[in-house]
């Protein structure tokens, strides 16, 4: 779900890039209409648009495939460790025969949650890794809309006068 929303940041973010473009051309025509009824104009691009930038070259496609060729290798699952229960004791245990059991039993038993531990662990540093990299397009998505709006409404207003409204 994480990864979704990042590729839909990107998509949004490609759209503002082609938003550009076509705003280019109509910026260009309405320069070319001002010189016939009026004196010429020329938008004012106060930085241009960069679009969708990736850090660190990964995409979320390939994040994606990495993880699961290491599933498929048994790389993500960290080995769990033998059972120190060495299998039936004798007939007779005793009181300290039974403890050993028990303490064998809850060794096993907290190996499991450790290694449980340590998954989530470095799935919250993936998320964490992932929320930072689509807060950071976010924030390029932001400056280049704004870039787009200031434009847009220079070009409404050229209309406009062109209108004589």
């Amino acid at each position: 779900m994480l990864n979704e929303q990042g590729e839909k940041i990107t998509r949004t973010h490609q759209k503002t890039v082609d938003i550009d473009h076509d705003l280019s051309r109509g910026e260009k025509l309405l320069g070319s209409l001002g010189g016939i009824f009026s004196r010429t104009w020329k938008s004012k691009k106060s930085r241009s648009i960069t679009g969708p930038v990736m850090t660190r070259g990964e995409s979320p496609k390939r994040r994606v495939n990495h993880l699961e060729t290491r599933e498929k290798l048994g790389l993500n699952h960290f080995p769990k460790p033998q059972s120190r229960t060495h299998g039936p004791l004798p007939e007779s245990p005793d009181a300290y025969q039974k403890l050993e059991v028990e303490k064998a039993k809850q060794d096993d038993g907290l190996a499991d949650l450790s290694d449980l531990l340590s998954e989530l662990k470095n799935m919250a540093v993936d998320m964490g890794t992932e929320i930072e990299r689509q807060n950071n397009g976010l924030d390029h998505l932001q400056d280049d809309v704004d870039e787009l709006n200031f434009r847009v409404k220079q070009s409404n207003q050229r209309a406009l006068r062109l209108l004589g409204k």
